[in-house]
């Protein structure tokens, strides 16, 4: 009972001594940071050829770079102590196994096979020379006599006849590579182009093959689980874009909800009809990847067997069948949502909501002209002339409004050629009249751009507090975003991470330079937001137009005639428009304020928290609308939307 104890508890460690990759005992054990531990070699094939992505054969767990190996000690004398005892205990195993060979041979399934020579007793070994089993009786003349010294013995064979050539009546003593079979010695005379080697040598070289392609297997399977899990992750990305959009649609709806519930339902069906196709082919995906696995895994379990075959021409006949199969590598197709079908659903919610706006406005005029038929509805009074333009922020905001109040300030705010049409048509008797003969052109246009001048000077007249009443709120859009452009925070911080994997292609999306737009786009009314940025940061603040150039040195804010930009660059503040730079004096505010007036032409970039906060402004007259933009130089750059 003494001895039994230690063996017993050693044997019951001999699980957790097996190398999990090769499944025997550990030869010159390491230690990976993990944990777990692998036979040196056995570690060494399965990160061959890898420059990156090293991980654990065990638990999957990945290194940033290759771990440095360390031998084991401790566990290199436990297994030393463990095959000492198993070498010690061999002949008292056989000494069992022979006190117990009845009672093993009654437990075997298979009958055991009987002596040649008697055709009685059972084997004890069979002779490959003769091809012939032998009892112990009949055993004893190779055992004695030296005429039998060379004959090859072996364990009881049950039936010799598979290893003898169907042709010469020989045992298979070689492999031939070319036709994938076993031959014997006299069949290497019509194999003599051929390439053979011994049936032991081929085994070991089939063996080796085998062990490589469970590798390669084993990187096929961990490849198709991570293409499952890209897979899940594009999925709920997919949803989440949807989701988005259903929220900007709603918001859209509220205001005319009880007028176009019927189309809001419409819009909303056709985005969720586009969210379920989207997520039905990623399902299906994911199951072409599951059944992609599952084959994957039952080869490696068909080569696991094999290895462990011990009749050499049985294995040699199952090796060759599972060389000769190869699963194809896992493919994850590209499945993006209908950008058209989220665009102009989104556009035509824009649209109807403006429509609606100004129907109600003109609607709102002729019910207040034909309440007041005496009055003129296009002329404002004096001292509404006194009054600056944006003290009504609220007004503003709405297209109708913008138009009430631009009329009451026409002296100020150029018009369009509709609103002056319009005026003249309300204003033939009015005294007016005469100002708009070719003859006053000059004075028309130099009237406008002091309007203008004006009207910029009462915006930088604001305070902070009165600026926020056009806030406007700002979401980045990632199918804009550089590949090394990472956004968080929903969609409200951006930062620079060379170690970003990136996003799917998309033709909105910047390539050459580190640059991101805005969700929401401008094209009429006034709105303001502020970004918040990092001392001496590297980095650009801008409008541009949506038609701005995604790829080439003109895809960069500022260097086109479709954006205008403040730059941090080296200790110094510059703008940028249509690739001229303008130098400007430093500022230290870490907060930026945007300001943009579409109707009045023009952009203030302010410096919030500073007495003289202007830091540059542009005039132009925009003709297509207008979406935030923001440039990273370097990694650790961040910008916040506020």
């Amino acid at each position: 009972m003494a001895t039994l104890e230690p063996e017993l508890s050693l044997a019951g460690l001999e699980e957790e001594l097996t190398c999990c990759i090769c499944l025997c005992l550990f030869s010159s054990p390491v230690t990976v940071p993990c944990g777990h531990n692998f036979c040196a070699a056995c570690l060494e094939l399965s990160w061959a050829g890898l420059s990156e992505g090293f991980s654990c054969p065990q638990c999957r767990a990945t290194f940033a770079v290759r771990p440095k190996l360390q031998k084991n000690t401790v566990l290199c004398r436990v297994v030393e102590q463990l095959q000492g005892r198993a070498g010690a205990g061999g002949e008292e195993q056989e000494e069992e196994e022979e006190d117990d060979g009845g009672a093993a041979k009654c437990e075997a399934e298979e009958p055991p096979v009987y002596c040649d020579s008697c055709r009685e007793a059972p084997a004890v070994q069979t002779c490959l020379t003769c091809t012939a089993s032998f009892c112990a009786e009949h055993l004893r003349p190779h055992r004695d006599s030296p005429a039998f010294r060379d004959h090859q013995l072996c364990p009881p064979l049950r039936d010799l006849q598979y290893r003898k050539c169907p042709s010469h009546n020989r045992l298979f003593e070689f492999f031939c590579s070319i036709h994938g079979s076993c031959i014997c010695s006299l069949c290497l005379l019509g194999h003599k182009v051929c390439h053979t080697s011994p049936l032991e040598e081929a085994k070991a070289n089939a063996q080796v093959m085998l062990k490589k392609k469970l590798m390669m297997l084993n990187n096929q399977s961990e490849r198709a689980a991570q293409a499952m899990s890209t897979v899940k992750t594009n999925q709920s990305q997919s949803a989440e874009t949807a989701s988005r959009k259903k929220d900007l649609i709603r918001s859209e709806f509220s205001e005319i909800k009880a007028i176009i519930e019927e189309r809001e339902n419409e819009v909303m069906k056709a985005i969720a009809d586009e969210e379920k196709r989207v997520w039905n082919k990623f399902d299906y995906i994911y199951g072409v990847l599951g059944k992609k696995k599952n084959e994957i895994q039952s080869l490696r379990d068909q080569i696991e067997t094999a290895l462990t075959e011990s009749d050499d021409v049985l294995f040699m006949k199952r090796a060759v069948a599972l060389q000769r199969t190869s699963p194809k590598e896992a493919f994850v197709p590209v499945v993006e949502m209908d950008q058209n079908v989220m665009n102009s659903t989104y556009k035509f919610a824009v649209s109807l909501r403006e429509t609606l706006k100004l129907a109600a406005a003109v609607q709102y005029k002729e019910r207040k002209a034909e309440a007041t038929p005496g009055k003129t509805v296009g002329l404002p009074v004096a001292p509404r002339d006194k009054t600056p333009v944006g003290r009504r922020p609220h007004q503003l905001r709405a297209p109708s409004q913008d138009r009430s109040h631009k009329e009451r300030t026409l002296s100020h705010t150029p018009a369009t050629p509709q609103e002056k049409a319009n005026t003249k048509e309300k204003t033939k008797p009015a005294k007016v009249a005469p100002t708009t003969a070719p003859t006053t052109a000059p004075k028309t246009a130099t009237a406008a751009a002091a309007a203008t001048k004006e009207l910029i000077a009462s915006f930088l007249k604001k305070s902070r507090e009165e600026l926020l009443q056009y806030t406007a709120q700002i979401t980045l859009d990632y199918n804009t975003a550089h590949n090394n452009v990472m956004l968080s925070e929903n969609y409200t911080r951006m930062s620079v991470s060379d170690n970003f994997r990136g996003y799917n292609p998309h033709p909105q999306r910047f390539t050459d330079f580190r640059q991101v737009l805005g969700f929401q786009c401008f094209k009429r009314g006034i709105h303001y937001w502020e970004v918040e940025l990092q001392q001496n940061s590297f980095c650009g603040i801008g409008v541009c137009y949506g038609s701005m150039a995604r790829h080439g040195p003109e895809s960069r804010l500022g260097r086109n005639s479709s954006s205008w930009c403040i730059e941090w660059l080296n200790n110094k503040i510059s703008s940028w428009h249509d690739d001229i730079e303008k130098c400007l004096p430093s500022t230290k505010a870490t907060r930026i304020g945007v300001l943009l007036h579409c109707e009045g032409g023009f952009v203030i970039f302010m410096a919030v928290g500073e007495k003289h906060n202007l830091i540059y402004k542009f005039k132009a007259q925009f003709t297509e609308a207008l979406y935030p933009a923001f440039w990273l130089f370097s990694s650790g750059t961040v910008l916040s939307l506020l």
